[in-house]
């Protein structure tokens, strides 16, 4: 039976104390690829917001890494995001520091000590994108797309059982999302669980997968060609 990583039953989601999405039933499995979709305002980014606990679920019961998002006390969000990597469409690298630093700034802040082990782990990752000898750039001197995958590289650095991917695309032109997307898929393969909130349809048309909208204040599956 596949095992649920993501449960979610009667959520509402509220932003500002304004109802965003109403009545959220829905069970992802681990090693489900997921798109989310709709129009701007429709609601995605409260749902993933809500999903890594940014905003606070208040209604609804809600499973997601085996932690209890109703119950979630604000000392526990750090152990929460550990298990989560989280890729933004605006990258979020430090710009004073190299990427190598990039790296090295998330393992020191989620509780690494073994400097070799830390190193190793920075080349791991920057090895799986491709990257591995960008490590001593400044963000500045890489493209959109190197910083996206330095991004995807980040989020794995703790071996996260989720990728929670908000419009990792929105900023890049159509060649480089689809290299973006062959590294999410990669990572997919590997066993890794992705929901990726995207309006990038022509991707959704080439890597088909599972995909929810999110419109008139609900969410639904929807089949391919009705996307």
């Amino acid at each position: 039976m596949p095992q649920p990583i993501v449960s979610l039953q009667n959520v509402m989601i509220y932003q500002d104390n304004r109802t965003i999405i109403s009545n959220v039933n829905l069970e992802v499995n681990r090693g489900d690829f997921i798109y989310i979709i709709g129009k701007t305002g429709s609601g995605k980014s409260s749902f993933m917001k809500t999903l890594y606990a940014d905003l606070p679920l208040t209604e609804g019961h809600a499973s997601i890494v085996d932690f209890d998002l109703a119950k979630l006390k604000e000392r526990e969000i750090p152990y929460l995001r550990r298990k989560i990597g989280i890729v933004f469409q605006d990258f979020k690298l430090l710009p004073d520091r190299s990427i190598h630093d990039n790296m090295l700034f998330v393992l020191k802040a989620t509780g690494w000590k073994d400097k070799v082990q830390m190193e190793d782990k920075i080349s791991e990752v920057l090895d799986k994108v491709d990257l591995k000898h960008f490590s001593k750039k400044m963000p500045h001197q890489l493209s959109g797309g190197e910083q996206q995958r330095v991004a995807i590289a980040r989020a794995m650095l703790n071996d996260p059982e989720l990728i929670l991917a908000d419009e990792p695309t929105g900023n890049l032109d159509p060649q480089t999302s689809v290299e973006i997307m062959d590294v999410l898929r990669k990572i997919n393969a590997n066993g890794k669980t992705v929901i990726m909130a995207t309006h990038d349809y022509a991707l959704i048309m080439k890597f088909p997968s599972k995909t929810l909208k999110c419109e008139n204040s609900t969410i639904f599956e929807v089949v391919q060609r009705t996307v």
